[in-house]
This record gives C-alpha cells, structure tokens and sequence, in this order.
C-alpha cells in the first residue's frame, strides 16, 4: 500500500490509475483495483485515536469502539473500489458536516476534558475536507466514465440497544430518489434478506426501519452528483457482541463472501437498468 498526498491520489484518479493508496495522514484509505460503476465506503470503519488527544478523550477505547462501525470495511474488501476511514468518528465523524463534524459529547457523555484547541480542531477538520475532496474527485470520475454510479455505504449499529425488535439490515432511503430508485433499493433489501449467517442468525432486511440515511457521506454525493445513487446499508453488530467486545469472525467472513456475488449482481443490474435511460 502506498502512501500518497490528496493532489498524488486525486491525480490518480484522473489519469485512471490503478492503486491502493493511504493518505498522507493516514487518515482514510482508497484501493482502486478497476474502475467499476460502483463503490464501496466504510466511512466509520476507523479507530484510529491521535495521541495527542488521547489524555483528554473521556471516553474509553471500549467506548470508541461501541459506537464505530467495526469490521465493516472487511465486509466489502474484495470488491474494485473500496473507501474506508481509518480514524475514530470520536476525533471527527466523516459522516457529519464540517461544522458538526467534532463532537463536544458523545452519546449522552462529554467527550473531551477541556475543550480542544483551535490548533486541534482545524487539524482534524483539514482531514475530514481532505477526505471528501477525493470523494468528489472519486464519484465524478466514475460518473464521467459511465453516466451512472452506485455507492454502497456499509454502517453498523448496536441492536441490543433497542427496546423492540429490529432487522439484522436497515436501508435509509429518506435523502434519495425513492421514486427513480424504487427498484433498486427494492431488490438491494431483499438481496440481503436471503443472506445466509452463521450461528442460527437471522438476516431480515428493512427501509427506514432504525435509520433513515441521514449521513453527510451520502447528502455530500446526491447533492453533488445527480446520477449516483447512495444506498446507506447498516447491519446491525450480530457479528460481534456489542457489550462484551468480542468479534465473531465466522459472521463476517459469510457477510463478506456472499456480498462478493449479491453486491456485484446488484450493481450491475442497476448499471444495465439505468444505462439505458
């Protein structure tokens, strides 16, 4: 894996470039092994915690990690585009705009001990715009090459946290064109309704069921690019056990193989569905 500046990854991009390249800060990482019609994001995959900010993070690294989407982008790695945070939604959360993007408390908990600097914050918000100035560079790329692209925007969420029961996939459409992309979002639910997981897991499938796809990652694109379609996925964490910090390494490796074939099948029926118009 290489590691590049913004202009070295963004001239990549342009020039069609095959690479698997990190930031300069080591702050997200992007591996583009073909350029394909669609995208794979793990924007909350990252735990990465600076540690200059450690001392004054109240929240423990438990406590990081309950509220990070972990394993995520391991879902996703074998596919030709994937583009994954590699830093802790606690330092800035990519999927949040610039402005709110730093968080003063956290689920209920203040998170810093003092408030950080205007030297601290703008280090990590040069990160999140940075981040993004590749998203943009990224999605019109692909746009350009074929009128049309796909993201599939992989989240996790802690289900035990609900007081009724929820799907194993929740598809949050609230921000996308329901309408022109009824049968996509439609046969990308019941596409992960026939998953088959380990360990006698269940693998229903809703839309706007937990969460309805109000993330900055997927606003960014829609806003920007008309012919892209996001489609915020969250699984709910049934492949770990959310409270006592253990992965099930078995229920990733199924997610991983079967999205192998269901995403790519997916992608290229809304490729050939919408090409055409």
């Amino acid at each position: 894996m290489q590691k590049l500046t913004i202009d070295q990854i963004i001239s990549k991009i342009e020039a069609e470039e095959t690479f698997h390249a990190i930031s300069y800060d080591s702050s997200f990482s992007l591996k583009i092994h073909d350029y394909a019609h669609y995208i794979c994001g793990a924007v909350h995959d990252g735990h990465q915690f600076r540690k200059e900010l450690l001392g004054n993070c109240l929240h423990t690294e438990y406590d990081r990690w309950y509220e990070e989407d972990p394993e995520t982008k391991n879902m996703i790695v074998s596919h030709p585009i994937v583009l994954a945070g590699c830093d802790s939604r606690f330092e800035y959360d990519l999927n949040r705009a610039p402005e709110n993007a730093i968080y003063e408390d956290a689920w209920g908990k203040q998170l810093w001990k003092k408030p950080l600097t205007c030297e601290e914050r703008q280090k990590s918000l040069n990160k999140h715009n940075a981040f993004y100035e590749v998203v943009h560079a990224l999605i019109h790329k692909i746009e350009s090459k074929f009128g049309m692209a796909i993201v599939y925007d992989i989240h996790s969420y802690n289900w035990k946290r609900w007081d009724r029961a929820v799907p194993t996939w929740n598809l949050g459409t609230t921000n996308v064109d329901s309408v022109r992309f009824d049968k996509d979002i439609e046969s990308w639910r019941q596409s992960l309704s026939e998953l088959s997981l380990p360990n006698g897991i269940a693998s229903t499938a809703k839309v706007n069921d937990t969460f309805q796809g109000n993330g900055y990652f997927l606003k960014f694109i829609s806003k920007n690019f008309e012919n892209t379609l996001v489609l915020a996925t969250e699984i709910a964490k049934v492949y770990c056990d959310e409270y006592d910090y253990i992965t099930y390494p078995e229920v990733v490796a199924a997610v991983e193989l079967q999205l192998r074939d269901r995403l790519v099948t997916h992608a290229n029926a809304f490729y050939k569905r919408h090409s055409k118009q």
